[in-house]
């Protein structure tokens, strides 16, 4: 509204001065002041109220006589701001002077006049203030001295007194030079000046020193140039201008490093083409950028296409962009790849988890491995007594099936404690090369029973298969294992494949393993299988989901345990409804490797004579027991609880053998057996334990190994092989 008041105003004094014009021009006696004066008085109210360009005016004025007074107001008309009316309207003062007296006041303005040749005439207070000459000094001079070399030599000052005569005006900012040799921007108006008849009789020139402004466009410029140099050299991160629909309008080193674009290839284009199918589907682009306009910014992580179809994890940001009046012109859109830090952020989450798993399942093995010694205590003096007892009641039918039943009770109870010892890592191993496919063809037949018919075995080798590091039969006994499980998942049936691969970089798949060469051996199913939840606790002791009375829930962390021990690693897979793999990652054998022989020798023919014996154990039930069972074969035994006791007992009198249980609170049987040898260096010595093999410090050769629970002949084979070793000592 406001323009278009100003536009009629413009018009209204338009048509005042013309019709003022139109009247004096009709007149017989023209008096060129009165109308100079009358509508310069009209013209410079409505100049500074309205803000009028005054073309009118210029071209009423230089249409008629007295060209000096109205060759004045037409350079007041264009500086009319910067004019107060006070001065042009003092008392006693012409109207020409008065008009002279208001241009030399403008001090922001050169206004001059040149003849046709270019030559000054005339000189205001702005002229000198801007250039630096005297009135004096100028008059009579060209006005091309005000140029640079540049310009003069290019023709430049008569390029603009021909366009301004032939054209009516010219116009144009460019450098000029002051007195002192100093240059400035301006901006130069020229306009002709003509008689009557349309003769030109000059020019009049309006410089105005732009320089502080051409500073802040040159300060501004620079400012941009930096910025895009800075937003093209960034290579890290995709920096790019999108239009309010979100086509790609500008394109930087790093968009084109990250995403695979040239901007020839991408400018134009839709930014969603960098988003997934799915997430094109889903409208996510789209709704980003209305998110980005309503918010003012918007931010999400996921991932990314590049232009040869790879994959990337993006951090992108959109921030909306406006203009003065608050209009959406586009977006910014910042992206950066950051795949490897969120694959270091996983790894570490990864490892933090694996970590926290591994110190649960250590406590859970400590604690099943100490419930497993105690066990072992308590099946070890139940088996004893029974056999003792077995000696010494008459032998009837209800009696024996009563034994019969207490003993399959201990075995029992001595499988699950071996399990227990299995998971806490603690189980005696027999460490062997094992040839994997004779393995598991031996195993065949036993399998088969024991999935039943309605489940199809498959197995799957390569024929040059290493051999493996480990316990064969306990490996057996794990294979068995998984394949129940397997069967209990399929309960209608399906196909158990059983299979192996050479991994040689078995470390780089799973960190934990150590560096070399491993077998993955997998047990492959077609069940129901198993959710996350359950899968995450599958492995823990006694979780089972096979219902009450069903499973002990052993299993797997036998498996696990075992793995463990054999330095290889348990390896789960499985989703509802697409089975259960198990993988066993074992160490493939090498040549230095040499069997671990632990077996007793078979007991010697030859009579074993009465001995002295030093029996030492912390438990009184077992200690009960092989005292028993060691007079009942005929020797002299004597008791002791710890091991210092049985130390001080043997520095009173002799003793013929030592045999000791391993886990003893203050001193260990291996310590224990290590003061022995510094005292009695040829003493018979057996170590009985429930535990793995023994510490790998032990370093003693002569000892005796003897599982828990033990019966009285394995008792017997151990003193036997005791003399043996004491024998070849010697």
């Amino acid at each position: 509204m406001g323009s278009r008041s100003a536009s009629n105003s413009d018009r209204h004094h338009r048509n005042f001065v013309l019709g003022q014009a139109a009247t004096l021009s009709s007149t017989t006696r023209f008096d060129a002041n009165t109308f100079v004066e009358h509508a310069c008085q009209r013209l410079v109210a409505a100049s500074i109220l309205l803000n009028c360009q005054h073309a009118c005016a210029r071209k009423l004025i230089f249409s008629r006589k007295n060209g000096t007074n109205r060759r004045l107001l037409e350079f007041f008309l264009i500086v009319h701001k910067d004019i107060p009316l006070n001065h042009a309207y003092s008392a006693g003062i012409g109207a020409e002077e008065r008009y002279r007296t208001l241009v030399n006041a403008i001090t922001d303005y050169a206004i001059y006049m040149l003849d046709p040749s270019g030559t000054i005439i005339s000189w205001n207070a702005g002229a000198a203030a801007l250039k630096g000459y005297t009135e004096d000094e100028i008059i009579g001079q060209h006005f091309s001295r005000f140029y640079t070399p540049e310009d003069r030599q290019s023709g430049l000052p008569e390029l603009a007194l021909k366009t301004a005569a032939e054209e009516g005006r010219f116009e144009k900012e460019g450098w000029r030079v002051r007195k002192d040799g100093s240059r400035f921007w301006a901006n130069v108006v020229v306009d002709p000046i003509r008689d009557k008849a349309g003769n030109l009789t000059g020019f009049a020139k309006i410089t105005r020193d732009l320089s502080e402004r051409k500073a802040t466009e040159e300060r501004a410029r620079k400012a941009e140039e930096q910025f895009r140099l800075l937003v093209e050299g960034v290579t890290d991160y995709a920096l790019y201008m999108m239009d309010p629909e979100g086509k790609v309008i500008s394109w930087n080193a790093g968009a084109q490093h990250i995403k695979g674009y040239l901007a020839e290839e991408i400018i134009g284009l839709h930014y969603s083409r960098f988003f997934e199918d799915d997430d094109i589907t889903s409208g996510k682009p789209f709704a980003a950028l209305e998110k980005a306009a309503q918010d003012g910014r918007y931010e999400s992580e996921g991932w990314r296409v590049r232009k040869d179809g790879t994959r990337f994890w993006a951090n992108a940001i959109i921030d909306a962009i406006r203009d003065e009046n608050g209009k959406l012109v586009g977006f910014a859109k910042i992206t950066r790849d950051i795949t490897d830090r969120r694959e270091a952020q996983r790894a570490l989450e990864l490892a933090r988890e694996e970590l926290f798993q591994a110190q649960k399942m250590e406590a859970i093995g400590q604690l099943t491995g100490g419930v497993a010694h105690d066990f072992n205590n308590l099946l070890m003096a139940i088996q004893g007594s029974l056999e003792l007892l077995k000696k010494r009641i008459p032998h009837s039918s209800d009696s024996a099936a009563l034994l019969s039943n207490a003993y399959q009770a201990i075995q029992r109870g001595s499988s699950l404690t071996q399990r227990m010892l299995a998971f806490s890592r603690k189980q005696e191993l027999r460490y062997e090369a094992a040839d994997l496919l004779q393995l598991i063809h031996g195993m065949t037949d036993m399998l088969q029973r024991s999935i039943g018919p309605t489940i199809v075995v498959e197995t799957h080798f390569p024929l040059n298969l290493p051999e493996v590091w480990t316990d064969p039969n306990q490996l057996a006994s794990a294979i068995l294992n998984l394949a129940i499980n397997a069967r209990d998942a399929m309960p209608s049936g399906g196909t158990l494949a059983i299979g192996a691969r050479v991994e040689p970089h078995a470390h780089s798949i799973h960190s934990d393993l150590r560096r070399g060469e491993f077998v993955c051996l997998y047990i492959q199913d077609t069940g129901q299988g198993m959710d996350d939840e359950t899968l995450a606790q599958a492995t823990t002791p006694f979780f089972t989901t096979k219902g009450v009375g069903k499973g002990t829930g052993l299993g797997l962390p036998m498996v696990q345990g075992l793995m463990a021990q054999s330095h290889g690693k348990l390896f789960l897979k499985s989703s509802v409804g697409q089975g259960t793999t198990a993988e066993l990652w074992l160490p493939v054998a090498t040549t230095n490797q040499e069997p671990e022989t632990r077996e007793l020798s078979q007991a010697s023919s030859t009579p074993i004579k009465p001995m002295t014996i030093l029996a030492v154990d912390d438990d009184p039930l077992v200690l009960m027991n092989t005292v028993m069972m060691l007079e009942d074969m005929g020797h002299t035994v004597i008791e002791a609880n710890s091991a210092a006791q049985a130390l001080g007992i043997m520095d009173q009198q002799p003793i013929d053998m030592v045999i000791t249980d391993q886990a003893m609170p203050r001193m260990t049987g291996i310590q224990f057996a290590a003061q022995i040898e510094e005292r009695r260096p040829a003493l018979p010595i057996i170590i009985a334990t429930g535990y793995a093999e023994l510490p790998k410090d032990a370093n003693m050769l002569h000892l005796v190994r003897l599982t828990k629970p033990f019966t009285e002949n394995q008792l017997g084979a151990a003193v036997g092989e005791a003399i043996q070793r004491q024998t070849v000592r010697k």
